[in-house]
Formats: C-alpha cells, sequence, structure tokens
C-alpha cells in the first residue's frame, strides 16, 4: 500500500517591529506550530528608534530553525512579511550592516522633509505617499550621508524583507516585492519600477536598490544554514500590513481591515486601478500576484496603538503585562475625563505632523492608573475613526464593515467602543495572526497549495462580531478626543 500523502506545510516569517514569529500553516486541519522571539529597541536620542540588524536576523534563524525541527516533512514554501519602511544598509561582499537599522517609526529627517515640501506633488503622484520622515527615502539619505557610505557595487539598501531574503539565500537573491517596494517613497506605483526623479531627488543610487518581484511567486531558494535545509521555495513576500489585508481575504473592492499592532493600519482594497491622491490618506500598492494587474489599497497609518500600551508596561509601569490592560481599563466605566494622545513620534492619519507631541489632559487629584489605561485604550479606537473618517469622506467610499486583527482585538470592550463609535460591524476572525496567513497564503497560492483567492477566502473564519449599539457618550467622548488633538499638533 502507497503512503498517505502529506498535506502541503507553508512556513510564514512574520518580522515584526518589535518580534519575529516563525509559523507553520498546515492545511489538513492541524494546529499550527510557531516560535517567537523578541529583539531590542535602540532608542539614542529623542524621537530616533534603531535596529540592530543581525539581532533581526539571528531571531529569524533561531524562530526558522525552531519551528523545522517539528516538522517531520519537506516544507512546500516559505512567505515573508515584515515591517515595512525600516532600512538596512550593509556590503554585499560582507553581508554586514553599515550601522544600525533606522525604524519606520524614526523622525531624525523630520526637517529634510519639510525641506522637500516643494516636491510634494512629485511624491504623491508618484508613490500615492506624503513627504513624512516615516517612509524609507530620506531614511536612506541620511545613512548614506551620515554613515559616509561609499556609493559602489557593493551597497545594498533595502527594507527588512530584502534583509532576510539575502541572508537566507546567502547573498544569491537581493530582492523585495512591490508592496514593501511602495513604502519607500522611491517606487512609481502606476508603472511598478524605481522613479529616476526620486532617486535623483534624495539622492539614493538606484544600484543599491533591490530588484522588485511580484508578491507571490517563486523569488529565491534557500541556501544551506545550520537547522534550514537547502531548497526551500521562498513565494510569497509583502508587508505586514498588506499581508493582513490578504490574510482577512479582503478581496473585492471596498473591503478593509484594521490592524492593532504596534501601531494601527486601516486598508481598503480599491481594487487595480491606480486612484488619485487623496488628502489625509495614502496609497499603496495592496499586492501583485505577478498577473501583470497589481491590486491597489487606501491606506490610513496610525503610529502608536499597541505600542503606548507597551509604554504603559515598560514607562509608566504601571502594568507588568500587556494582557492586564483590558481588566485594569475595564475596571473603571470611564475614564475619568482624562485623553491620552500618544503622539510619542509624531501623528499620521489623517494629520501628519512629525511636530505632534504626545499629551495626557484632564487629570485630576482623582485619576488613578485605570483612569490612564482606559484613556489609552480609548485613544486606540479614535484614532481609528479619524482614519475612517477621513477615507470615507477623501474616497466617497462608506465602510460598510471592519475586518480586524492583531494583539489588542482580543479586548472585547475595545471592539464593542470602536463598532459603537464606527456605527459599523466589526469582525474578528478565528485566526487573529492575520499577518502571518497573509504570508503563508501568497506562498502557498504561488506553489498551489491554494489554488485560487476563493480557495484563500474559504480557508478564513470568523469568530465573532460586534454590533454598534446606540451610545450618545461614545460621541461625546470622540468630540474631546479631537479637542485633546487639537493641543498636540505642532508641539515640537
Amino acid at each position: 500500500m502507497a503512503p498517505a500523502r502529506q498535506s502541503p506545510v507553508v512556513i510564514a516569517i512574520d518580522a515584526g517591529t518589535t518580534g519575529v514569529r516563525a509559523r507553520a500553516v498546515f492545511t489538513d486541519g492541524r494546529a499550527s506550530i510557531s516560535s517567537y522571539q523578541e529583539f531590542p529597541q535602540y532608542f539614542p536620542q529623542p524621537g530616533w528608534v534603531e535596529h540592530d540588524a543581525n539581532e533581526i536576523w539571528n531571531a529569524v534563524h533561531a524562530t526558522l530553525t525552531e519551528v523545522i525541527k517539528k516538522i517531520d516533512q519537506p516544507i512546500t514554501a516559505i512567505g515573508i512579511t515584515n515591517q515595512r519602511e525600516t532600512i538596512v544598509a550593509w556590503d554585499k561582499q560582507t553581508g554586514r550592516p553599515f550601522g544600525q537599522a533606522i525604524v519606520w517609526q524614526d523622525r531624525r529627517t523630520a526637517q529634510r522633509c519639510q525641506e522637500l515640501e516643494p516636491s510634494l506633488p512629485l511624491v504623491r503622484a508618484t508613490t500615492g505617499l506624503v513627504l513624512d520622515p516615516y517612509f524609507s527615502a530620506s531614511k536612506i539619505e541620511w545613512m548614506i550621508e551620515h554613515g559616509n557610505l561609499q556609493i559602489d557595487n557593493h551597497l545594498a539598501v533595502g527594507t527588512i524583507d530584502s534583509w532576510i531574503i539575502w541572508n537566507l539565500t546567502k547573498g544569491s537573491a537581493f530582492v523585495t516585492d512591490a508592496t514593501n517596494a511602495s513604502r519607500t517613497m522611491l517606487f512609481d506605483i502606476k508603472n511598478m519600477c524605481w522613479s529616476k526623479e526620486l532617486c535623483a531627488l534624495f539622492n539614493v543610487p538606484m544600484q543599491a536598490l533591490p530588484t522588485v518581484v511580484p508578491s507571490s511567486g517563486r523569488c529565491a531558494l534557500t541556501a544551506h544554514h545550520s537547522g534550514i535545509p537547502k531548497g526551500i521555495p521562498i513565494s510569497g513576500i509583502a508587508g505586514d500590513q498588506q499581508a493582513a489585508l490578504f490574510g482577512q481575504a479582503c478581496f473585492q473592492k471596498g473591503s478593509s481591515k484594521n490592524t492593532y499592532g504596534t501601531g494601527s493600519f486601516v486598508l481598503m482594497n480599491v481594487g487595480n486601478t491606480c486612484p488619485q491622491p487623496a488628502d489625509g490618506m495614502l496609497t499603496t500598492v495592496a499586492w501583485d500576484l505577478g498577473n501583470g494587474s497589481p491590486t491597489y489599497a487606501l491606506e490610513g497609518a496610525i503610529f502608536v496603538t499597541g505600542s503606548a500600551i507597551q509604554w504603559l508596561r515598560d514607562g509608566l509601569q504601571i502594568i507588568q503585562h500587556a494582557h492586564e490592560v483590558g481588566p485594569l481599563a475595564q475596571s473603571v466605566d470611564d475614564s475619568g475625563g482624562v485623553v491620552v494622545v500618544p503622539a510619542f513620534t509624531g501623528l499620521g492619519s489623517p494629520w501628519w505632523d512629525p511636530n505632534a507631541r504626545g499629551t495626557i489632559l484632564g487629570i485630576t487629584r482623582g485619576t488613578t492608573r485605570a483612569h490612564i489605561a482606559r484613556a489609552v485604550v480609548e485613544s486606540i479606537t479614535f484614532q481609528t475613526r479619524d482614519v475612517v473618517d477621513a477615507m470615507a469622506s477623501a474616497a466617497a467610499v462608506t465602510v460598510r464593515d471592519m475586518r480586524v486583527d492583531g494583539g489588542a482585538a482580543v479586548m472585547d470592550f475595545m471592539l464593542q467602543m470602536q463598532a459603537d463609535l464606527l456605527g459599523v460591524d466589526v469582525l474578528r476572525p478565528q485566526e487573529l495572526e492575520t499577518t502571518a496567513m497573509g504570508a503563508a497564503f501568497l506562498a502557498g497560492l504561488a506553489e498551489g497549495v491554494w489554488p485560487s483567492l476563493e480557495d484563500v477566502s474559504a480557508a478564513w473564519h470568523l469568530e465573532r462580531t460586534f454590533h454598534p449599539e446606540p451610545n450618545g457618550g461614545e460621541n461625546a467622548r470622540y468630540q474631546q478626543w479631537r479637542r485633546a488633538v487639537e493641543r498636540s499638533l505642532n508641539w515640537a
């Protein structure tokens, strides 16, 4: 008797802002296997945020080898998803990074972006982005200038996906995908290529940039590493938010999701035609399946949500573990009039003010740590409404419902508050790690694990719907939030 055919297994590498998770996804109903490892954040000056690229690679290697060890069958494919906009420069000969990686949250180039304000129409029309230090271009320029990097054929500059693939292949593949490229502020999202004009504007040598490949399609094979077999196809790549949109099966025009992660990101599928720039919103490549017709998305980027909960833990030390914030916030009926605007690194959509700074307003002698925790949780929902209102206004599109994921999506009371504020159903899937699932789906789609988008959609399962309830208090608190935001703007 022939042995039973094993079902395919795809490994997703999810390289986030604070840690790396490798996850094996099975198609036969078996529970996934995963491994997670945090890596340090570095804050050398106010507004500066850095990573050690080698520490990221070490976390990838450690988690991937741990997962592979627990699998007793060949791996069909690897998919990679990553924190976007973060930039690494390295030497192609030695593989050694030049200095630290500059993280998406970093604001050191705010002044440079202001100087380039006359070029905003070119940036908006070409990239769909705004002139902000959030994006990679000004970070690359700063890195080359202040690192005294030599412009030659040995210089490589890429986002985290490029760095990981370079290491997985031991330097045989220097690639990125269109979703990550579209966040650099150097990529022409209509013509799907690097922009000569923008590379010249930011003094970035085009030869130092990676080759852009589809988000779904075999682009490389792993080299042999200790614990990692040679020859595993690397077949999916997407920036984390686009991967989450794909993982939430938002394949129809107008479908949307919100990921509550380090920051929060609202994305809406707007189809295969690149829209005109919309005030307060970003236009980005949602994915490229290699069929000559990329899918685009409108995006609202909120810089600080989950990291505000980390701040409660590590900065204020009013909780010991992130999961304590929900029960603590629910221990009071409201925030007691306290409003927290977590503009630690400026404000993103729809304000785009790198000079905004965090504020805590409404404190009285009766304010407790529970009130501050509640105000931080409320700020997550308020910022999401800011984005959804701006998106609906700019694109003349009504958000019918919102699919949610990310760490904070486990908080039922927060999602109920979100539904009340938005006035639409909030849908939570059974699988909250949709970023990793998106990377797995993209890789599996390329290798025939899921033959079609319909098969991917069938793998998405609803866990709970939060229906909006009429509550006048939510709107009153939101108006108070808007007053607080006005006071945080243009502070630095």
